[in-house]
Parts: structure tokens; sequence; C-alpha cells
């Protein structure tokens, strides 16, 4: 069968076709005026449709949609199948008109659906997917939210594993911009997190493939749910950041770092793995003293805007350039591990870079904000959350050649994540080389060398 390229042929009308059937908009084969007709159309339909000659099978669609639109009534294999034929045309219309009546016609097949098939999130859930990847200009973050949720409300724990990243998105973003408050937003991470853990546990088969995207990407979104107090408890702290001292325990700056978050999580210091932190501090950590001692002390108790204040300070008050660095340095470091605030971070780092030349460590530091920049800048896998890499790269390449000392470490990090850029074929359909200059964006915005995986 040919495949068509083109929509010729193919009206673009203001409405739907008309139906008028015992059920309304939804009559089956069962209740058609012609059931032959309609089961034989659907069956010839699909099988054009299965050749993509697009036009041939659209004739035949519009017969079932006729006759039979809800099929045998079980499931929405027409309706969604309009929807697929609309989405292909609206690729290849160029009228600016006529692409918005093509986006106007998915929408109303949407509604239909939810007319027709009207248990489960199913249709909230597939426009909210839509608004938020494809027609972002048809609604407001906070609408797109209102039909994820709508959709989660009817179906729980059984929604759909499309719905977690770009609601995991809008959740964060809204709560940030205080379009929905603190328990509400709470509810729904819970309730994400909770989704994911059961999606990993239960799928099979290529469904798995989806549910490791979605891990990828949730958990490290959420992550800055962690510089809202009172949003995680203790119980969350102790099991994700407990481990990081155990594999580490005579390092003091993970002793410093870990001892803080819990203090934040409001955990007991009385808690037997608290406690044996606190000992173990105590054993190998000696206080730190002369201009940075406020700091440090703030910094133990979780005030940080306290620490960064106290380390910048400090930083102004002593000569030596090695301790001068040392200090900006960890007023960047708490604005990335405990603030997420990447932006501030860089700019203190870059700071430290200056005032302690040919200094390493903080185009490490650099480096990794950009690496785990992907859910941030993309949906965490694909083109736009890959190309944060290619900076990332950059960055640990220049802490190699100024300071032998960090070239191990840059190393371990540019073979861990050279195997995440983009392949050839992902730069070819873009129409770009390798070799190029591309400029990355989101809260990155640095320009860097196009190069691929293969």
């Amino acid at each position: 069968m040919k495949v068509v390229t083109t929509t010729e042929n193919v009206p673009v009308t203001d409405t739907l076709p008309k139906v008028e059937r015992p059920k309304g908009f939804c009559a089956t084969f069962d209740q058609s005026e012609n059931p032959q007709e309609a089961l034989r159309s659907f069956v010839l339909y699909r099988d054009f449709l299965k050749d993509t000659d697009w036009n041939q099978a659209y004739e035949y669609w519009l017969k079932v949609y006729e006759l039979a639109p809800a099929a045998d009534g079980k499931r929405n294999t027409v309706l969604s199948d309009g929807i697929r034929f609309y989405e292909h045309f609206l690729k290849l219309e160029k009228d600016s008109l006529k692409k918005e009546e093509w986006i106007n016609k998915i929408f109303a097949l949407y509604d239909r659906i939810e007319e027709c098939y009207p248990a489960g999130g199913y249709v909230p859930a597939r426009k909210g997917f839509d608004l938020f990847f494809t027609y972002q200009q048809r609604a407001s973050k906070k609408e797109i939210y209102d039909l994820f949720k709508k959709a989660w409300d009817i179906d729980g724990e059984e929604v759909p594993d499309f719905v977690l990243n770009p609601f995991t998105s809008l959740l964060v973003d809204l709560y940030f911009s205080n379009e929905i408050p603190l328990e509400e937003a709470r509810k729904y991470s819970l309730a994400l997190s909770n989704r994911l853990k059961k999606g990993l546990a239960e799928c099979t088969g290529s469904s798995c493939a989806r549910w490791k995207v979605i891990e990828e990407y949730l958990p490290l979104r959420m992550e800055v749910f962690e510089t809202v107090k009172g949003f995680y408890d203790c119980n969350y702290f102790m099991d994700k950041y407990y481990p990081q001292f155990l594999a580490a325990s005579d390092d003091c700056e993970v002793i410093r770092e870990v001892y803080s978050r819990l203090k934040f999580a409001g955990c007991s210091d009385v808690e037997e793995k608290f406690a044996a932190l606190i000992q173990k501090g105590n054993e190998k950590c000696a206080p730190e003293k002369g201009p940075a001692e406020l700091a440090f002390s703030c910094l133990r108790d979780a005030d940080y805007p306290c620490a960064i204040e106290g380390f910048l300070k400090a930083s102004k008050e002593v000569n030596d350039v090695k301790k001068k660095g040392e200090l900006i340095l960890l007023a960047a470091k708490v604005y990335y591990v405990h603030m997420k605030n990447f932006t501030k971070a860089r700019q203190f780092a870059l700071e430290a870079a200056a005032a302690r030349p040919n200094w390493g460590e903080p185009y490490i530091l650099i480096g990794r904000m950009y690496a785990s920049s992907g859910p941030l800048c993309g949906p965490g896998r694909g083109w736009d959350s890959q190309v944060v890499v290619w900076v990332a790269v950059d960055t640990w390449v220049k802490a190699r050649n100024i300071d032998p000392s960090f070239a191990a470490e840059a190393n371990k990090m540019i073979n861990q994540y050279t195997r995440f850029m983009p392949n050839k074929e992902d730069v070819f359909i873009r129409g770009l080389k390798t070799g190029e200059k591309f400029y990355v964006g989101c809260w990155i915005q640095e320009s860097t060398t196009i190069r691929t995986v293969d």
C-alpha cells in the first residue's frame, strides 16, 4: 500500500462528523444501522493504518465513526485512532489556521471519549499529557496540573505511567510559585513516589523501560522539596543520607553534611544512628576555629543562610589565597547541596576559582551541577536532558587541565557521563553536526561543542 505524505483530499471541517445513534455519540457495532459495514470498515481502516496509508485508512475510519464510534463498547479504539489521524494531519499541515482546526478536533475527540467511556481518569490524563508536551499555549500550568490531579484522584495507584513525569514537574513548579499549598504538594509527592515503587515492582516486558525512565527523573526532580523544612520527615533523610556517612565515616566533610541534613529534618540526636554519627564527628573532626567558626556552627544547626553569610564574611577576613578559595567554595556547596540553588552555587564556585587560580575543585563541583541538571532541563532522558553532559564534560576537562591533582576525579566523572551523550542519529535528525557549536539553555546558558556517544 502506498504511503501518503500530504493532506490533500483530507477535508478539515469546523465540526466532527455528525453522529446520531441510540446512544448519541456512543453507538456500538451492535447498535449500528449497518453493523456489517461498520465492522468491515473497522477492519479495513486498521489494516491501512498498519501500513501507514493514512488517507485510505482515514476514509474508512470516517465510516466507522459515523456508524459505530464506540466499536464494541469495551475500548475507545475508534476514537483514540481518530486522535492519531488528526495528530498526523496536523504535523503535515502548513496553514496556521487549519492547524488550529486540527487541534480543536483532537480535543473534541477527547471529550467524546470521556462521554462514551466515563469510568477512569484516562481522558484528563491524556489531555494533560498532550497539553504539557505539545499544546502548551492552550492552557496554563495550573490548568494542566488540575487535569493530572483529576486523573490521579479518579485512578489512584492505577494512574497511567505517562502521567508521573509531567505531573511531578508541575507539582514542583506550582508549589514554588505559591500556586498550591504545602499539604497538597506533600500529598501528591508521596502518591507519586508510591506509584513509582508499585510500577517498578509490578512492571513486565517493555513497560519496565518506561518505569526506568520515570525512576531516573521523579526522585531527582523532587529532591528540591528537601529544602522545605518539614516537607520530608527524619526517616526520609535518614534512609537517604545516612548510608553516605557509613560509606565515608572518616570524612569530616561528609560527616558535617549528613549531620546538617539530619538536624534540618528534626532528627533526635539521641536516636541511635544520629548519636553514632555525632560520636564519630567528635572523634574525627575538631571544631573549626577562626573566622569561619560561626559559619560552621550555623551549618551544623542547618541554618544555611547564616552559614553562607558566615563563610563569605570569613573569606574576606583571611589573606591566604588557598583558605579564601576554600571558604568561598564552602558557600557554593551549601547553595548546591542544601538549598538546591544551582545558579548561586555556580556563581560562588567561580568566585572561589578566581580567588585561588589553577584550582580544579570548583570546576569539579560545577560539572556535577551540570550533569545533575537533566531532570531540571528536560524529562530526565532524551535530547534536552542529554545536552547538559556536554557542558559538564567541558568543565571537568578544564578541572583536569588546570589542576593535575584533580585529574583522576575528573577522568572518572568524564568516563561515567560520556555514555549519556546523544548518538549520531539524534544529532542528524535535528540538522546538526558533530563538532559544531551548540548553546545549552535552561539555567546553564553556556556554549559547547556537539559530541556523540557513538
